[in-house]
């Protein structure tokens, strides 16, 4: 079964959208502390895309699809900014995590660009060595108590802790 194109259609355009905006709330947070809270919007944003991209997921069974990876990477990047959203008196640990989303998010978006052709799966040549070391350091680094989604209901938080971020790396042959 495959995606419908306008349906496809429509996701890339407002995914495009998204990352657009994700990439204005960046850079209001780029050296700006005060601005730490702005990354849980982000996170919001990037959790739209990511939301959406499980849900077409759902119709396309070859797990080795463009949008599955999309979906998988995109709750890295939802993860690491909730994560970020909640460090207080750290702003060099800011400062490293929203530049780390900046790359992040240029990732994102090649990644969306890159379902315009359904041929193209291979993600290797987005990701860096550099950029998925310092991944794997910045998600090391968050405890147990930062919560990695929307804290909707005080107490209960979500978490991916960093052995969950590195399956999804693996699900994504970039281990």
């Amino acid at each position: 079964m495959a995606v419908d194109s306008k349906i496809l259609k429509d996701f890339l355009h407002e995914s495009k959208t998204l990352i657009v905006q994700m990439q204005e709330i960046l850079e209001k947070c780029e050296n700006n502390f005060a601005q730490v809270k702005g990354l849980e919007q982000f996170g919001q944003n990037v959790d739209r895309i990511m939301g959406a991209a499980k849900t077409l997921a759902v119709s396309i069974p070859e797990k080795n699809h463009m949008i599955h990876k999309l979906a998988d990477y995109a709750q890295i990047c939802k993860a690491v900014s909730y994560k970020a959203s909640q460090i207080k008196d750290n702003q060099q640990f800011y400062d490293i995590c929203v530049a780390l989303l900046l790359d992040g998010n240029e990732v994102l978006l090649e990644m969306v660009e890159q379902m315009e052709d359904p041929e193209n799966t291979d993600i290797k040549n987005l990701f860096s060595r550099t950029f998925l070391d310092r991944l794997k350091w910045v998600s090391s680094q968050f405890s147990a108590d930062f919560r990695a989604s929307v804290d909707v209901h005080k107490g209960q938080k979500s978490k991916l802790n960093q052995g969950e971020i590195d399956d999804l790396l693996k699900k994504l042959g970039l281990d």
